[in-house]
């Protein structure tokens, strides 16, 4: 008898403990994770292979989040990606931004792990559902 596949999560911040503080909780909560530190390789990741979520930090080196999170909606292939922006940004100028390029849902630095875990399984179970 075959595990069902764990669900693949592609995390992307260039702050460390930011990072493995997300894939710890993501990784206790049953989830595969593919950690990466700037936005070129979380873009890579998502191409590569295509996970059921990303979680991108905005401010990171090479191509922000909200770059990646663009080039995602326009790739016919992953368009439909589900993309959590966890982000210091708070203007809601930013909120509007994320938003309107394609977020699924904008978590604000400091954030809650458990307040994160809660939204990630809500987008998952209203997709799925």
């Amino acid at each position: 008898m075959t595990e069902p596949a764990k669900t693949r999560v592609v995390v992307a911040d260039d702050d460390r403990d930011i990072l493995d503080l997300v894939v710890f909780k993501l990784d206790q909560a049953g989830f595969e994770t593919v950690a990466v530190t700037d936005g070129v390789a979380a873009l890579a990741a998502i191409e590569a292979e295509p996970p059921r979520l990303a979680i991108l930090d905005i401010m990171m080196p090479g191509m922000s989040g909200l770059d990646v999170l663009r080039k995602v909606r326009a790739n016919e292939a992953i368009k439909d990606l589900d993309v959590i922006l966890l982000t210091a940004r708070v203007r809601d100028s930013d909120v509007d931004t994320g938003f309107a390029s394609g977020a699924s849902d904008y978590v604000i630095k400091p954030f809650s792990p458990r307040e994160l875990m809660h939204r990630v399984n809500a987008l998952l179970a209203r997709d799925s559902g």
